[in-house]
């Protein structure tokens, strides 16, 4: 019947003038992942409305800021995704995290808990009626390109079935990190005491009256460290970082520079000096994992990189492909809202990318400048103090609402009130005064007198 009728509109437009309107195609996109990436591009693909289905491993939105008391597999087999633990705060001012369309509450501190900040992930998917999107439960397992578009084969973790999708965009929400980089020191294989990431502490009650070593001094290292020195006998934190941290450690934290090899009962440093060990928890970052993708994407994955990638998101050699989140040194939830609008505005044909020899070169010349200094090509992915500079590039390409400088003096000034003193930094309390300017006061957490604003920004 489908044939007939299309004869006969063919019949009566070739011959009477028939004017027959067609709605235009409107793509179908994959969203592979519920947390914050997902959270935001169901958001703009619902306001746009394109047809579209978010695909969850698990039964929960929020992704890796869900706190989950387990480690290694879930009931599925499958590998625990969030990396959230007990008495994490949020390390950025929370105008740096809200997602689009939805502030946080008043009530809510500058810095939050892991706790609050997911509640108010659930919120704003209860606000927008998110879930009704969602495939929960629906872990993805392959994504290919055939034939001009996407084939997106998901597992439903309850019934066993698969279910495959067939889609114009995929946008890739899973995030890079989840899957634990694990360092290889000499004769960790003697050692007899325990040995985990970060990505599976969760507490520090297993470590309470024990000699523990952190390796690593990233934020979780250094958040790692503050939080067990409180319980430890000792707390010995090796890294080879050379940014100097004026926060007055208690005494039974030790700094110490790179592992040379572990013994039976502690490990040698690069400095000749021993010590006796219990435990040792490596803070030493992710690796960026995508295994759902195959050679057909054009994707190169690095151990903790991946490329080409235009503007840190559109992958150049299948720009139907878009990854969120795959950024580092950045206001991440602030940076994921932006690129999730880009993403959109690319999905609706709101605006056309640069030639494919373009958006090469671009990448091209900044994968030559890291190896020029001689820096890893994980740095790949660090947009660091460039942030305002990328807000306004990818603003100017894609037409979407461009994120004011202020965001990025707010994580600039933070950054530093981090290596002021770890202790105090998250009592600082921040106040939006415009696109340039905020103003922020240290207060006293036993004090209900207002401290005294300083504007920054001016």
């Amino acid at each position: 019947m489908l044939f007939k009728h299309s004869i006969i509109l063919c019949f009566l437009t070739s011959v009477f003038g028939v004017s027959i309107k067609t709605e235009p195609h409107k793509p179908r996109v994959c969203v592979i992942g519920a947390g914050i990436a997902g959270l935001n591009s169901a958001y703009y693909l619902k306001e746009a409305g394109l047809n579209f289905t978010v695909l969850e491993g698990t039964q929960y939105v929020g992704g890796t800021w869900r706190y989950d008391p387990r480690v290694g597999t879930d009931e599925f087999g499958v590998p625990i995704h969030t990396s959230m633990y007990k008495h994490l705060r949020t390390n950025l001012p929370k105008q740096t995290m809200q997602l689009s369309g939805f502030p946080m509450p008043d009530d809510y501190r500058s810095f939050e808990t892991w706790k609050r900040f997911y509640e108010y992930l659930k919120s704003y998917a209860k606000k927008f009626d998110l879930e009704k999107y969602m495939k929960f439960n629906h872990l993805v397992e392959s994504v290919k390109r055939e034939e001009n578009s996407w084939k997106v084969k998901s597992k439903n973790l309850k019934t066993g079935e698969y279910v495959m999708d067939d889609c114009d965009f995929v946008f890739v929400g899973t995030g890079h990190h989840h899957t634990p980089n694990m360092p290889n020191f000499p004769g960790e294989e003697l050692f007899n005491g325990t040995i985990i990431h970060s990505h599976d502490f969760r507490d520090t009650v297993p470590f309470e009256g024990r000699r523990v070593l952190v390796v690593g001094r990233g934020p979780s290292g250094l958040d790692i460290s503050v939080d067990i020195a409180y319980v430890s006998k000792k707390l010995v934190h090796s890294h080879h970082s050379k940014t100097k941290v004026g926060t007055p450690f208690p005494d039974n934290f030790v700094e110490k520079p790179d592992v040379a090899r572990f013994t039976e009962n502690g490990a040698y440093f690069t400095d000749g000096s021993f010590e006796e060990l219990d435990d040792v928890v490596y803070c030493t970052g992710f690796k960026t994992a995508l295994p759902f993708l195959d050679e057909s994407s054009g994707l190169t994955m690095g151990s903790r990189y991946v490329y080409p990638l235009h503007h840190y998101m559109v992958n150049i050699n299948q720009p139907t492909m878009v990854l969120l989140g795959f950024v580092e040194l950045a206001c991440t939830v602030t940076t994921i809202g932006a690129q999730a609008r880009y993403a959109v505005a690319l999905a609706t044909g709101n605006f056309t990318l640069p030639s494919k020899e373009d958006m090469m070169a671009k990448w091209q010349a900044r994968a030559d400048s890291i190896k020029e200094k001689g820096r890893p090509m994980s740095d790949i992915l660090v947009i660091g103090e460039k942030e305002n500079e990328y807000y306004e590039d990818i603003s100017n390409e894609s037409g979407t609402y461009k994120i004011p400088p202020v965001i990025y003096s707010m994580r600039d000034v933070d950054q530093q009130s981090m290596m002021e003193n770890w202790y105090t930094f998250r009592e600082y309390e921040y106040q939006l005064i415009d696109d340039h300017t905020f103003s922020r006061c240290l207060q006293d957490p036993n004090s209900k007198t207002p401290c005294v604003q300083k504007i920054h920004g001016q």
